[in-house]
Parts: C-alpha cells; sequence; structure tokens
C-alpha cells in the first residue's frame, strides 16, 4: 500500500493501481482500479473515480466508485454512485447517493437526527445498499 501522509498537499491528478492511503490535503481528481482509503486527517476536494473507496475524514465532490464505505466521524458533502453502499454508525453525508446497479436515485441526509431526514422510500433505498441499521449522530 502506497501512503501520503498528512504533511502532504497536492493540486492536480493522481492515479494509482493498487491501493493507495491519503491522510493529506489534496485538490482535484483521483482515478483508479484500487482501493482508495481516505485517512482520519485528510482533507480533499475534487472528482473520485474508483473500484473501492473507504472514507475516515473529510471529503468534499463527488465519489463514483463499485464500494464506497462511509466511517465513523466521517464528511462526505458530495454525490455518490455506488454499486454498494456501506455506512458506517456516525459519518456526516450531504448530497444524493445513485446506486450504479440499479440507476435510482436518492437524497440521503446523515445528521443529529436522521429520522427526520429519511422517508419510508429513503429508508428502503439505504436497505437495498445492504444498510441494516441507520443511527443518529
Amino acid at each position: 500500500m502506497h501512503f501520503l501522509s498528512g504533511d502532504v498537499e497536492i493540486e492536480g491528478s493522481i492515479t494509482f493501481q493498487k491501493e493507495l492511503l491519503i491522510d493529506g490535503k489534496i485538490q482535484g481528481q483521483i482515478n483508479s482500479d484500487g482501493v482508495l482509503t481516505i485517512g482520519e486527517n485528510a482533507n480533499i476536494r475534487g472528482k473520485i473515480k474508483t473500484k473501492s473507496v473507504t472514507v475516515h475524514g473529510n471529503f468534499h465532490g463527488n465519489i463514483t466508485a463499485e464500494r464506497c464505505e462511509l466511517k465513523l466521524n466521517c464528511t462526505l458533502q458530495g454525490d455518490v454512485k455506488a454499486a454498494r453502499l456501506i455506512i458506517e454508525e456516525g459519518p456526516t453525508f450531504y448530497r444524493h447517493i445513485t446506486n450504479i446497479a440499479t440507476s435510482q436515485n436518492t437524497l440521503l441526509r446523515l445528521s443529529a437526527t436522521i429520522s427526520q431526514y429519511l422517508t419510508r422510500s429513503e429508508s428502503n433505498y439505504c436497505r437495498s445498499y445492504g444498510v441494516r441499521k441507520i443511527l443518529p449522530v
């Protein structure tokens, strides 16, 4: 696995093939057929297109991936297109998610009181991604 530490700042495009962990500040595009991990200290703005992405830190932009995982205490502001979405208890996520397997689109806002934002159809939609339980932050 390759690693970009917290003291790294990049403006531009990043391309990699296998695995990359980013804990620094990135502004631009990230493209890969591999596995991307956005570390807890990361602050990334831009577009991500990859096979798999796991978000621990802060991301502002759009994600297209086969698999997207939002971890505890991450913040994601942007649109997500993923065949599989995994949401751990506690992330903050504002915008749209699209299941690329079915091309369905919905708005999902996770915040302090999640129940006030999710309609029955959105709750069902989350279950279609395999989300078994959604709890307030």
